[in-house]
């Protein structure tokens, strides 16, 4: 089998690099903490397809596989483009107005029925809310949702709101809908790790060269390079995992798409958290300060680790597997 991204995926990845790099630039991060979601920019978004990567082309879509899907996810965790980004594309197919960028959708995977409090990621800028239960896929309109309390997030680019329960909402998929919507969000989320990673170690990679210490550059000195060879090899090792697993959800027949997701979700998540905590390492005592990039990897790693299963979660649901494989 060939792995490698074919002439038009590549020409997606360089697309949304583009306008990622346009739109939401890492080195003027500092200025989008506090602000809302650019609502004009959200429909440049929607108009370049974001999404509806997954929508059938009867229902307006692209209608692309999931490793594309992974391809522009990752893009958009590098540049830490804010906003519910991953759940308005999984409600695309629910939520009308979701694909045109029309409707901001949120979403949540409560474990404890309706029964707060819930968490919910931009809850003051949402338009709809898909709520991901065991037993279906469910929506409740914005004139349905509960008040939320604005609380201080871990990100300053992903405010969160509170509220003590959950409205049932209107079923509109099933749980099989359900399980699949998981999935492709514990994969796309994984993408946005990766994204995460590659950043963390590519700004490291600049600082190193950029900063002289005792007259050359720190990346000269072998402590450095190791951190820096480490980075490299966990991004290595999760975009394996992250395209396998996304390659797996496009043609189940190839593998466990459980497995997959898990392990893609597992180590991407890994890679990102280490990276950034290596890049606040490698940029010395100012990498601790709030106005270097490394802390908002860093932050932004840890909000993604929660959504759709984290590690611990992801790894006995591997070992789950490999036991009744065993059996």
């Amino acid at each position: 089998m060939d792995f490698r991204l074919d002439e038009e995926q590549l020409e997606l990845q360089e697309t949304a690099r583009r306008f990622c790099a346009a739109r939401f630039d890492l080195q003027g991060i500092a200025r989008r903490e506090g602000l809302p979601i650019d609502r004009a920019t959200w429909r440049e978004m929607a108009e370049l397809g974001v999404f509806a990567l997954l929508l059938p082309e009867a229902g307006g879509g692209l209608d692309l596989g999931v490793v594309e899907a992974a391809i522009v996810f990752e893009q958009l965790g590098a540049h830490l483009v804010s906003g519910p980004l991953l759940w308005s594309t999984l409600a695309a197919a629910y939520v009308e107005g979701a694909a045109s960028g029309d409707r901001i959708v949120g979403g949540v995977e409560p474990t404890g029925g309706n029964a707060g409090p819930v968490l919910v990621e931009h809850a003051a800028e949402i338009d709809s809310l898909l709520i991901l239960r065991t037993d279906g896929v469910f929506v409740c309109a914005r004139s349905g949702l509960p008040s939320f309390t604005p609380l201080t997030p871990f990100d300053p680019l992903t405010p969160i709101g509170r509220c003590d329960a959950l409205p049932s909402g209107i079923q509109v998929g099933n749980e099989l809908d359900a399980c699949h919507l998981r999935r492709v969000g514990t994969v796309l989320g994984a993408a946005m790790l990766l994204g995460i990673s590659e950043s963390a170690l590519e700004s490291s990679r600049r600082y190193a060269l950029d900063r002289e210490q005792f007259g050359v550059p720190i990346g000269s000195f072998q402590a450095v390079q190791h951190l820096l060879a480490d980075m490299y090899v966990r991004t290595a090792l999760a975009r394996s995992a992250t395209y396998a697993a996304a390659a797996v959800l496009d043609d189940p027949g190839v593998g466990d798409p459980l497995r997959a997701s898990a392990a893609a979700k597992l180590l991407a998540g890994e890679a990102a958290l280490e990276n950034a905590r290596t890049a606040i390492q490698v940029h010395g005592g100012i990498g601790f300060t709030w106005e270097m990039l490394p802390h908002h990897f860093l932050k932004r790693a840890w909000v993604l680790e929660h959504s759709f299963g984290d590690a611990d979660s992801h790894a006995f649901a591997i070992g789950a597997s490999i036991e009744e494989t065993l059996a």
